[in-house]
């Protein structure tokens, strides 16, 4: 984690259009979670071939085989930074995509106000892929007894959504939040 945080994430954050990392852990599963932010698809498409050594240092020493997902930041809001001990909440989900647009405003509308009023709330971003109905929800919790204390209603959050925007879900996850320095703007 060291050589990720003093030599990966230097090397990320130099490079043209960054504008900021992230990365999530659950070490008893030994997944790890890398995010880069890029001001537009160019600049992200411009870094691929620098990132590409950079990606196989981080497989190597985290002993690792690195997924690449381009996903859209649809919603980013946050109340306050993710302090040190922070943890998240991340779900995974698949819909039609012919959905996106109407689940998107209610995922704001109706989702959003209830997550914010979680006891411990820092931030949450929902990641799209617009063309294959895939989704990616994040939510940052201060630390992990503001997790646990929330996740019951979390779940009761998630089932709800999850039935009234007619998604699948595909995978949660709850993780460390080992780093996280975005500039990425409030999208909301």
């Amino acid at each position: 984690m060291a050589v990720v945080r003093d030599e990966i994430i230097p090397a990320v954050q130099a490079m043209d259009g960054c504008v900021g990392v992230s990365m999530l852990s659950d070490p008893d599963a030994g997944t790890t979670i890398f995010t880069s932010a890029w001001d537009s698809e160019d600049s992200m498409r411009a870094s691929a071939k620098a990132a590409e050594p950079l990606r196989r240092r981080g497989a190597e020493l985290l002993a690792a085989s690195p997924e690449v997902r381009e996903w859209e930041i649809a919603v980013l809001h946050r109340e306050q930074a993710a302090p040190e001990g922070a943890c998240a909440v991340v779900t995974w989900t698949r819909g039609d995509p012919a959905n996106t647009e109407r689940n998107l405003q209610a995922f704001r509308d109706q989702v959003m106000p209830r997550i914010q009023d979680l006891d411990g709330f820092c931030s949450v971003s929902l990641f799209l892929d617009r063309q294959q109905g895939l989704g990616v929800t994040a939510v940052v919790f201060r630390d992990r007894a503001a997790l646990e204390g929330a996740r019951p209603a979390v779940q009761q959050i998630r089932e709800g959504a999850l039935d009234q925007l007619s998604l699948e879900l595909l995978d949660v996850g709850e993780f460390e939040v080992a780093y996280a320095h975005l500039r990425v703007p409030e999208t909301v």
